[in-house]
């Protein structure tokens, strides 16, 4: 005869219902957008190849391409190209603004004229045609026709609560975004992004941080959103994730159709390991797309109410630390472990 469940045991049947939920829940990947301003492999491209080799951790809903490293059409063949060394055709790519909502190769004209040198002009350098990327030929997949906001409004909009943007290029396509639609603002998870400076230097003027000098404008009004959880990765914490030669050899020996374009994009290119062996390399990217992979690698953050400056003058497109009262609250990542972090980047590059 079946003895009947006294209240202790169902008690601890309900636990466990509710425990595995819970676990359940916490097993699902996260739902992430990547918003790229893509240059060669590295570090946009390395970033997405992070993310596609751990299914188990982050689903990626699709990619939304902005001008920066390159303006926007020629960004979207580098990862597009990415795409099909990988074999993903199920992650679609949608192309967003070519040009930051103020900012323009006129300005950058003018601020070299009167107060300096900017280190890397990205697409505002760029003229002519859109080329192909490193092989010599376009990917036979091609960018969707909707455009990439409207893209990321259909998405928060089917997905309320759940989508974390990861942005690692300027945030003009969320700043057109939240114009748009400023009530999409609290319904998007989380911000990761790439960009900005808090208590250090800038790497294209001495107050800016390339991202946010490409479109000053645009990561003051995405800051100043009410999207309710912000992390950033700005050069606090990039500047101490150097990559030397002796890394770069460890993924390049692996010849790989992913790690023979990394070691062409950053032995022949930029950092010219190959030219100069005690050159030095940054990761910048890969660093937010780590993140979501594990946070553990992460150790050191800080609250900080972070503002961007707009004026045009020496100090446009640099990010500070606000006065009290002003400022938006940003958790901004200050130290990475980097051996861990090195390890899980290797591993991902050269799987």
């Amino acid at each position: 005869m079946r003895t009947p469940k006294t209240g202790k045991t169902r008690a601890a049947a309900a636990w466990l219902v509710l425990a595995l939920a819970v676990s359940s829940a916490a097993a699902q990947p996260e739902l992430v957008v990547l918003d790229t301003d893509s240059a060669v492999f590295n570090d946009d491209g390395a970033a997405l190849v992070m993310l596609l080799r751990q299914p188990e951790k982050v689903r990626l809903l699709g990619i939304t391409v902005v001008s920066g490293n390159h303006r926007a059409a020629q960004g979207a063949e580098h990862l597009l190209h990415v795409l099909e060394l990988l074999e993903v055709r199920d992650v679609p790519l949608f192309v967003g603004a070519h040009a930051p909502l103020v900012n323009s190769p006129e300005r950058a004209r003018i601020y070299q004229q009167q107060w300096g040198r900017i280190r890397f002009l990205g697409g505002f350098a760029e003229t002519g045609e859109v080329q192909p990327p490193h092989g010599g030929r376009f990917a036979e997949l091609r960018p969707q026709e909707e455009d990439a906001v409207s893209f990321l409004v259909r998405t928060i909009e089917q997905n309320p609560d759940r989508v974390t943007v990861l942005a690692i290029g300027p945030l003009t396509n969320l700043a057109i975004l939240l114009q748009l639609r400023p009530d999409l603002a609290p319904r998007i998870k989380r911000l990761v992004f790439m960009g900005g400076n808090a208590r250090v230097g800038g790497n294209v003027t001495p107050y800016a941080e390339f991202n946010f000098f490409y479109d000053p404008e645009a990561a003051r009004r995405v800051l100043h959103s009410e999207i309710p959880e912000k992390w950033m990765f700005g050069l606090d914490v990039t500047n101490q994730a150097v990559l030397r030669r002796e890394h770069f050899d460890r993924i390049a020996s692996a010849e790989t159709p992913i790690t023979e374009l990394f070691a062409h994009d950053m032995g022949h290119g930029w950092p010219g390991f190959y030219q100069n062996p005690d050159a030095t390399g940054y990761v910048w990217d890969c660093l937010a797309a780590a993140w979501l992979l594990d946070p553990s690698l992460f150790p050191d953050h800080e609250r900080l109410p972070i503002d961007v400056n707009i004026e045009f003058g020496p100090a446009y497109g640099g990010a500070f630390v606000a006065g009290q009262g002003s400022g938006v609250g940003v958790e901004v990542v200050t130290g990475v472990e980097f051996g861990r972090f090195f390890e899980l980047y290797r591993e991902l590059l050269t799987r």
